[in-house]
């Protein structure tokens, strides 16, 4: 592997990091990789974990999350048999779970962090903090938003969560992408990268190539048109130490314009089932 770029830790310890590429598996890989991530996801600012709306960067992630919730509801909806059985892997604070009980799913989900699991047990959503605790539990769908990049040992994960997915399921991944044309605008400021909580980036090859092994076939990609937008508000902070909100907006605009051709938007959900 050779060295991609070198960026660094913005929202919590400012420390250096470098992202590798594999060219086997076009796919970033981040170095070096913390002796204990639990100590880099304890901030205020990590809003994957709280329902926090103080700034006007929280404001637009709650709003785009709660609308969000639909798109990602009528997306699970279409391959639903009978049971609707979901199980949410990295729950984080309970949301896209309310809602999907509400929509009739019968839910299960896996947050390790203890404070996103007590704000989810006051939404009556309930969380396991590992997948091993599920037992021999089979799923219909299982979803991972923005999870997949966090997770050591891939392989390994990959494995846990085949044993819980039915013969006929779905996997539904959202994950961000690194050839998207956000991403190559900030560079080492791109905000997705999120280094070191961010152990893998991907591209859409990288995906196909990681799953096909375990005999999971990319069946659909879909894009998700608002994450260029907040991903390019954070990166602009990040750049400038300014908020620069009408700049961030032509970037975050921009991308979608050249994925509206490319396909390499911001971010992107796989929907995979077996081969």
């Amino acid at each position: 592997m050779k060295s991609y770029l070198r960026t660094k830790d913005y929202s919590v310890s400012q420390e250096e990091f470098e992202l590798l590429y594999d060219p086997e598996m076009e796919m970033l890989v981040t170095r070096p990789i913390p002796e204990n991530p639990d100590e880099y996801y304890k901030s205020d600012d990590y809003i994957s974990h709280t329902d926090s709306s103080k700034s006007l960067v929280d404001k637009i992630y709650q709003i785009v999350k709660k609308f969000s919730f639909y798109s990602k509801l009528r997306l699970i909806n279409q391959f639903s048999k009978e049971r609707k059985r979901l199980l949410d892997i990295g729950a984080g604070t309970g949301d896209f779970l309310k809602a999907a009980k509400s929509a009739g799913w019968s839910i299960w989900g896996i947050e390790p962090n203890h404070d996103a699991r007590m704000r989810a047990r006051e939404k009556r959503v309930e969380l396991l903090s590992e997948i091993e605790l599920l037992s021999e539990q089979k799923f219909e769908v299982i979803t991972l938003w923005h999870v997949l990049e966090h997770l050591p040992d891939l392989e390994n994960q990959i494995l846990k969560l085949l044993g819980c997915l039915e013969q006929n399921g779905t996997l539904v991944i959202a994950v961000p992408n690194f050839n998207s044309y956000d991403a190559k605008y900030y560079k080492e400021f791109w905000a997705a990268f999120d280094v070191p909580r961010h152990l893998w980036h991907f591209s859409t090859t990288a995906i196909e190539r990681l799953f096909l092994k375990h005999g999971l076939k990319v069946v659909r990609v879909k894009p998700l048109i608002f994450d260029s937008f907040y991903v390019s508000l954070l990166s602009e902070k990040y750049k400038t130490g300014k908020q620069n909100f009408a700049k961030a907006l032509w970037i975050g605009l921009r991308s979608n314009i050249v994925a509206w051709r490319t396909k390499e938007y911001s971010s992107l959900i796989y929907i995979l089932q077996r081969a």
